[in-house]
């Protein structure tokens, strides 16, 4: 799979690439990743990349030339593959569009910097926009790299175990992950629960599925909704609440 992030701090991604499971990818060319500094597609002495905004307002605009140069050059007019807008206006990034993403054998990122960017960029040119949270950063470069993250994992071989990501947080049942232990099995005085001790896998994956239903129900009660469940995580859910009803602060 192919990545190409266009950005105005190219020099950001590289460190993050190389280091541990996306460097051994890379290598092994299960995916591959080149970095574009849109800057260098401004045609003034300054190499300008922003401007003042229409109406007034604080902050700069990012120019749509330079962008817009930048993108076509590299891959062609219009683009082929999917062009992804890194802003906070965007729809929320899940697990769910990292798998759909994962599909894809190119994608494009443009990494938004100073106020904004001029919205013929985003009219004309992204195909999609992506925010990865309810809050504003310095710039794009750190979702552009969350979404690589996320998406290249995904691919086959990455990390190695092709069953590794099947139990990850928000994977495809919508449940947040159970907990995990590994050895000691005593610590401090805390120990590992006897149930993942035992070797009784029965009883440790019905274990594992209440703990996430548990996590989910405290944590994030909101992904219950859309979550997978069976007629069995129902039940578990409300004779866990009936259980605990009484540690509500509120009673």
């Amino acid at each position: 799979m192919r990545f190409d992030v266009f950005s105005l701090f190219p020099e950001v991604f590289q460190p993050y690439l190389d280091i541990s499971i996306l460097k051994r990818a890379i290598a092994n060319q299960l995916i591959e990743v080149h970095t574009h500094n849109i800057r260098d597609w401004a045609t003034d002495k300054h190499h300008t990349t922003d401007d003042t905004p229409y109406g007034g307002g604080g902050g700069m605009i990012m120019k749509p030339e330079p962008v817009f140069a930048a993108v076509e050059s590299v891959l062609g007019s219009p683009p082929t593959c999917p062009v992804i807008l890194l802003c906070p206006q965007g729809e929320l990034f899940t697990q769910a569009i990292a798998r759909e993403l994962a599909t894809e054998d190119h994608l494009a990122l443009i990494c938004g910097r100073y106020e904004s960017f001029d919205e013929r960029i985003r009219e004309h040119l992204a195909t999609r926009t992506i925010s990865i949270g309810d809050y504003v950063l310095t710039g794009g470069e750190l979702p552009a790299l969350i979404l690589l993250d996320a998406v290249a994992r995904l691919q086959p071989g990455v990390l190695g175990d092709r069953e590794a990501t099947d139990d990850d947080s928000f994977s495809t049942d919508g449940l947040l992950e159970y907990p995990q232990w590994t050895k000691p099995a005593e610590f401090r005085g805390w120990s590992v629960p006897e149930v993942m001790q035992n070797g009784n896998l029965g009883e440790q994956l019905k274990w594992k599925r209440q703990q996430s239903l548990i996590r989910t129900l405290k944590w994030r009660p909101d992904l219950l909704e859309k979550a997978n469940l069976t007629e069995t995580d129902w039940k578990f859910i409300q004779k866990y609440l009936v259980q605990n009803s009484h540690d509500d602060p509120d009673e």
